[in-house]
């Protein structure tokens, strides 16, 4: 049993908290959380119950920074917005999609 007689889950814990407010997380967490690799950090979170969370936040590979950067995730947004609201045609051949394509009214 955990602290105030909850069960304690697999994934629980005890990390100790140094004066200059490190926290240690033991070596099976780290790896297990992917942690343990460059540049990952840890997300805390304060809940109103009172409750810390901690979420692990892992780099992007270099090769696939492009992907994150605010510009193509703000293109990413408008294809979902675009497939969500209908916006959307089914080509019967790759020759029918291109024809589509350039036959769209944004195409002028």
């Amino acid at each position: 049993m955990g602290a105030m007689g909850k069960p304690r889950r697999s994934s629980q814990f005890v990390a100790l908290s140094g004066s200059r407010g490190s926290i240690t997380l033991p070596a099976d967490v780290r790896r297990r959380y992917r942690l343990d690799e460059p540049g990952a950090q840890v997300e805390v979170i304060g809940r109103p119950d009172g409750v810390i969370e901690l979420h692990p936040v892992l780099p992007h590979r270099t090769d696939q920074a492009w992907f994150w950067t605010e510009r193509w995730q703000g293109m990413e947004h408008e294809v979902e917005d675009d497939v969500a609201a209908g916006r959307t045609r089914v080509s019967d051949d790759i020759e029918a999609m291109f024809s589509d394509i350039d036959a769209s009214p944004s195409r002028g």
